[in-house]
C-alpha cells in the first residue's frame, strides 16, 4: 500500500467527518458522542490525479476512565507508523486544549510530514481563531470545515506534494472479500487478530466493542483476501442506541459487499434464532457461507458430541443445509486455519464455472434416473441446461412445461448438482425456461 494519510487527534474533533468527505462515502460512523471510532478504518481517495489511502482513527486520550483508552492509543500509533503524511486535527470551536498539547508531543516523534488541521472553521471568526494553534509548533494551521468542505482543497494540494508516485486507484480491486458476521461477543475480532498476528481490532469482553466494519488484507496459501471484521448483529428489538443501529447497518453492508460470509457462533449457546437470521441474510444475498462454532474449548464433550451437534444444526438450518460447519476455538487456536482453508474452498465453489457440455452430460443422466413427475397427464421433459455468468452459481433448465416443475424436484436437481460438482457452502439458483 502506498500514499497513506492518517487523520489523528483527540476525540470529537471531526476526524470521521473528514474521512468520509475524502473517500466520498458515509463509511465511518459519526456521532457527537466521543469515542465512536475505535479501530483503524481505511478508505481510498483521489486528488489531482493522485490516489491515496486514508486512515481514520479513534480519539487519542490520556488519563480518562474509558476502558478502551489504551487500545485506541495503540491503534492511533500504528496508523501514524503506517502513514506517509499525518493530518493532526484540532477544533476551532473549543480552541487549544491540554489534550492537543499532549498529543502534539506524540505526533512530533513520528518524523513524518504533519499538517495541522483546524476543523469546524465555518465562520470568519473561527477561521481567524485558528492562529492560536501556532503555539503547538507544528507549522501553519489549515483552517477547514470537514462538514462543508471549506479549505480541504488547499489542504490536499499540500498533502499530495509528499507522494512519490501516483498511487493505485483501488488497491483492493479483484481481491475476494470475506466478512466475519455473528452476534456480539462471539470472538470475531479475536479471530481476525489471531489470523493476522496483529492487534487489528480492539478486543474486550464488552459486547459491541467493534462498531465499524474493519477491512484487513490477509494472505494465506498463496492467495490474497480481504477480511472484514464487523460489529455484532443483534435482534432489532435490542438495538436501542443510534450508534449500534448504524453499526448494524455497516455490518449488513459489509455482508452485501463480500463474496463469502463466515458466520461465527458461540458454542456455549449453540445455534440461536439470531444466528439463523444472519445465515438467512447471507443465503438470500447469494453469498458463500461457512459456519464457525467458536469457544469449542468451553464445551464438555465426548467422541460423539461433534456429530450430534452438527446433525442438530443441519436439521435446524434446512433447507439452508449446504454449508460447512467447523467447531473451533480462537482462544486455543484450534482449527482456525482449517476454517480459512474451508473459506477459500467455498470461494472457489462460488466462482466455479461448469462447461455446458459437462453440465448436460452429468445432469441429463441424473434426470433420466429420476425424471420430473408428470402434471395432470402432461409429461415434462428437460431438454438442456446452461450456467449463467453471474456472481453466484445460477443455472437455466430449458423444458417444455417450466411452470409445472415441483419444488421437491428442484430440490432434487440442486442436491444432484452439489454431489456432482461440489458446491459446498454456496447457494444455487435454478431457473426454468420454456423451450
Amino acid at each position: 500500500m502506498s500514499n497513506i494519510v492518517a487523520i489523528v487527534g483527540r476525540p470529537n474533533v471531526g476526524k470521521s467527518t473528514l474521512f468520509n468527505r475524502l473517500i466520498q462515502q458515509r463509511q465511518a460512523i459519526m456521532d457527537d458522542q466521543s469515542g465512536v471510532t475505535r479501530d483503524r478504518h481505511y478508505g481510498n481517495s483521489f486528488w489531482t490525479e493522485q490516489y491515496f489511502t486514508v486512515i481514520d482513527t479513534g480519539g487519542y486520550v490520556v488519563g480518562s476512565e474509558d476502558v478502551f483508552e489504551g487500545a485506541i492509543r495503540e491503534q492511533v500509533e500504528i496508523a501514524m507508523d503506517e502513514a506517509d503524511v499525518i493530518l493532526f486535527m484540532v477544533d476551532s470551536m473549543t480552541g487549544l486544549t491540554d489534550l492537543d498539547k499532549e498529543f502534539a508531543n506524540v505526533v512530533r516523534k513520528s518524523k513524518k510530514p504533519v499538517y495541522l488541521v483546524v476543523n469546524k472553521a465555518e465562520t470568519r471568526d473561527r477561521e481567524m481563531a485558528a492562529a492560536e494553534f501556532y503555539e503547538l509548533g507544528l507549522g501553519e494551521p489549515y483552517a477547514i470545515s470537514s462538514q462543508t468542505g471549506f479549505g480541504t482543497g488547499d489542504l490536499l494540494d499540500q498533502v499530495v506534494k509528499n507522494f512519490k508516485n501516483a498511487g493505485i486507484e483501488d488497491p483492493d480491486a479483484g481481491i475476494p472479500k470475506i466478512s466475519i458476521l455473528g452476534r456480539p461477543n462471539v470472538g470475531k475480532s479475536s479471530f481476525l487478530n489471531v489470523l493476522t498476528g496483529k492487534e487489528r481490532s480492539i478486543v474486550t469482553d464488552i459486547a459491541g466493542t467493534t462498531r465499524d466494519a474493519i477491512n484487513t488484507r490477509y494472505k494465506a496459501y498463496g492467495k490474497d483476501f480481504i477480511l472484514i471484521d464487523t460489529a455484532g448483529i443483534r435482534r432489532k428489538s435490542r438495538v436501542k442506541e443510534a450508534i449500534e443501529f448504524y453499526s448494524t447497518l455497516r455490518s449488513v453492508k459489509a455482508m452485501e459487499d463480500s463474496d463469502v460470509v463466515l458466520v461465527m457462533l458461540d458454542a456455549s449457546r449453540g445455534l440461536e434464532a439470531q444466528d439463523l437470521h444472519i445465515i438467512g441474510m447471507a443465503h438470500k444475498a447469494k453469498k458463500g457461507i461457512v459456519v464457525m462454532v467458536n469457544k469449542w474449548d468451553l464445551v464438555e464433550k465426548d467422541s460423539k458430541t461433534v456429530d450430534k451437534l452438527r446433525k442438530e444444526m443441519i436439521e435446524r438450518l434446512a433447507p439452508m443445509d449446504y454449508m460447512p460447519i467447523i467447531f473451533a476455538s480462537v482462544h486455543e487456536k484450534q482449527r482456525i486455519f482449517q476454517v480459512m482453508e474451508k473459506v477459500m474452498e467455498v470461494y472457489e465453489n462460488k466462482t466455479k464455472k461448469i462447461t455446458t457440455s459437462k453440465l448436460n452430460e452429468v445432469m441429463q443422466a441424473e434426470i433420466e434416473r429420476y425424471p420430473p413427475p408428470a402434471h395432470r397427464g402432461k409429461h415434462i421433459k428437460i431438454k438442456y441446461m446452461i450456467q449463467l455468468p453471474t456472481p453466484s452459481p445460477t443455472f437455466v433448465f430449458f423444458t417444455n412445461h417450466p411452470k409445472y416443475i415441483k419444488e421437491s424436484y428442484i430440490r432434487y436437481l440442486e442436491n444432484r448438482m452439489r454431489e456432482n460438482f461440489d458446491f459446498e457452502g454456496v447457494p444455487i439458483t435454478i431457473f426454468f425456461r420454456d423451450k
